[in-house]
């Protein structure tokens, strides 16, 4: 007798299923996904006990014949392949011929359907991947299928399934995504009587998704439209102010099929980049259209992940397009107006226009002082009352136009600074504010005092804004420094004394690793006896006082990421570093003058919303909310 026995069909069926039918979710999915592929506009899903007593899909789509009916439930039977070539083509979202075969291995089974040329439509019952009956059935146009009973005949596969709730959840989630990704149907889920979505198929996908995520989330998101000459995107983007625990509320469609694919995801997140907090991830729903030749979805019988032929092309343009939308916006988060936004816009409508400057013979004595020592040491006198007007902001930070200046007469080659208290800005010289910059991102505020030594009170038309004096300082230090690693430099300065880093051999070997990587930011480590290193000079423009730790720091983040580390993420830490180092801390108190000046740099920042951490610069207490809390408005 041979060892090696080809094994019986039922046998089989059972084990194929295991690729394809993991748990009630994955029967909903493959059930539905056949409906959207029969031209279904209506389909609703109804579920009992989380999906393991009974799952129905009812829709309107094109049916099928008796004989295909039965055609269907053989396995690898599929009418959307006939030949090899197809499948480099593939327009729909089934096409294996796995998922009516699989699930009938571990279910019982009902199916009616009617293709509307038939003299009846049909009726077909299985159990254990065996048919049991076959019969007329009412004329009713497209598909009803009924699972029931899942796992009856597999015990093991029933044993590690969670709790309802959990397998209703997984049920929710994916009908969730496919009324995302197909918002021109109408959808309709159930459980034991009570629905859990409902849909129009209107096209409108922010109201689908309101309808699964709430109206809140829905009012934070941004439409999002891009076209490239091999891709389409479309969606929605939230704002920053609006994040998540986790990488869940990412959804990543790829011609109609919800996909999971590290690099879009990747790419989306390096597009939101600094406007996020630590661990904490936006709510996006992408829609991506391209060429099929370019998708190979045939990588895993779940259909969940594909592979691009152009990928490194798609994720670089994706990723600077929803950088692009991003900045397009204003997201400086108003937190107390909600849902009254509509009634505020109304409110502004008739509002009167304010003068906001503050009237001289109110000013503080001290302050007043300060501003008329700052003004005549610049050269220049403006009335005590005007707010904002300092066109040169020495006075605040004017270590950047130290460290520039010194570079600058080391090398001549370098672009003239005109004034480096905008370090994000060298071409635009901060003494001609008329020039268009990006100042417009962020409305022109006039400071009236500090909060704790911390927060700037400043006011404008629009309300009373809070900014975060240490976030507002470290994003302009940011890009200052973002900007400087990422040019090549040409320019060092000698250390008084030289310094000598020792190291463990496991951190010699990874500095060793990326000594290329410290040498584009102007770090030279000679090697100095046995896993020390010496160095004899940094980049010019390290600020002063500061080089030793920077580079000490410099090669602890080297150390940290074990190896596992490139260019643009080392230089990007590197920025943040400097930068959390160099900007002013918490209460420590600003004159009139340094807080006009730190508002100024800000309007001129690239990304003047948030630091570079993702934590919010600036927070708007609209006029409406301060009317709303002091209850005249009701």
């Amino acid at each position: 007798m041979t060892r090696i026995q080809v094994m019986n069909e039922v046998l089989a069926n059972k084990i194929a299923a295991g690729e394809v039918v993991e748990r009630p979710s994955s029967v909903v999915k493959e059930l539905v996904e056949n409906a959207i592929d029969a031209q279904s506009t209506v389909i609703k899903v109804e579920v009992e006990d989380g999906g393991l007593k009974k799952i129905k899909v009812t829709d309107n789509g094109i049916g099928m014949s008796r004989q295909d009916s039965q055609l269907a439930f053989e396995r690898h039977a599929t009418s959307k392949v006939r030949t090899e070539r197809d499948l480099f083509r593939i327009h729909t979202l089934g096409f294996r011929g796995e998922a009516l075969p699989s699930i009938a291995a571990v279910a019982k089974v009902s199916l009616q359907t009617w293709d509307g040329q038939e003299k009846a439509g049909t009726r077909l019952c299985l159990e254990g991947g065996q048919v049991t009956s076959v019969e007329d059935a009412p004329l009713r146009q497209g598909t009803v299928v009924e699972v029931t009973d899942l796992f009856y005949n597999t015990p093991a596969r029933y044993k590690y399934l969670k709790t309802l709730h959990t397998e209703l959840s997984h049920i929710s989630d994916w009908m969730n995504r496919l009324a995302l990704a197909h918002t021109a149907i109408s959808f309709c889920l159930l459980h034991n009587g009570r629905t859990l979505l409902s849909t129009s198929g209107n096209g409108d996908r922010l109201h689908i998704l309101a309808g699964i995520y709430g109206h809140q989330a829905a009012r934070q998101m941004i439409p999002f439209q891009a076209t490239h000459l091999d891709f389409e995107a479309e969606g929605l983007l939230s704002k920053p102010d609006l994040t998540r625990a986790n990488r869940h509320y990412l959804t990543v469609i790829v011609n109609g099929r919800y996909v999971k694919h590290p690099g879009i995801h990747k790419a989306v997140l390096q597009a939101y980049h600094t406007l996020l907090p630590v661990n904490r991830y936006p709510v996006v729903v992408l829609d991506l259209k391209m060429d099929p030749s370019l998708l190979d979805v045939n990588v895993h019988p779940s259909k969940l992940e594909i592979r691009l032929s152009k990928e490194k092309e798609l994720l670089g343009w994706l990723e600077g397009e929803i950088k692009k939308a991003l900045q397009e916006q204003s997201l400086i988060p108003a937190p107390l107006s909600g849902g009254n936004r509509r009634r505020q816009h109304q409110q502004q409508a008739v509002q009167q226009t304010f003068n906001l400057r503050l009237p001289e013979q109110k000013e503080d004595q001290s302050a007043q002082g300060d501003r008329e020592d700052q003004q005549a040491s610049h050269g220049t006198r403006h009335p005590a009352g005007t707010v904002g007007q300092i066109h040169d902001h020495k006075q605040v930070h004017d270590q950047l136009s130290q460290y520039d200046q010194q570079a600058q007469t080391s090398d001549e080659s370098i672009e003239q600074q005109t004034e480096a208290t905008v370090p994000d800005q060298s071409a635009a010289s901060a003494a001609d504010p008329e020039q268009e910059t990006s100042a417009d991102k962020i409305p022109l505020l006039y400071p009236l005092a500090q909060l704790h030594g911390t927060y700037i009170l400043a006011q404008n038309e629009q309300g009373l804004y809070m900014i975060d004096q240490h976030a507002a300082q470290e994003r302009i230090w940011y890009e200052h420094f973002a900007k400087k690693l990422n040019q090549p430099e040409r320019v060092s300065q000698d250390l008084a004394v030289p310094l000598v880093l020792e190291f463990t051999a496991g951190e010699a070997a990874l500095i060793n690793k990326h000594q290329d990587m410290l040498k584009k930011i102007g770090l030279f480590l000679e090697e100095f006896g046995h896993h020390a290193y010496i160095v004899r000079s940094h980049p010019a423009w390290f600020p002063e006082g500061e080089e030793e730790i920077l580079i000490r720091e410099i090669i602890d983040t080297v150390i940290r990421h074990k190896g596992k580390l490139e260019w643009i993420y080392f230089r990007d830490e590197v920025a943040k570093m400097m930068a959390c180092k160099q900007s002013i801390k918490a209460n420590q108190y600003l004159t009139r003058a340094e807080m006009e000046a730190l508002l100024e740099q800000l309007r001129q920042s690239s990304n003047p919303f948030t630091c570079p951490h993702g934590r919010p610069i600036t927070v708007l207490l609209t006029k409406y909310d301060i009317e709303k809390m002091f209850k005249r408005v009701m």
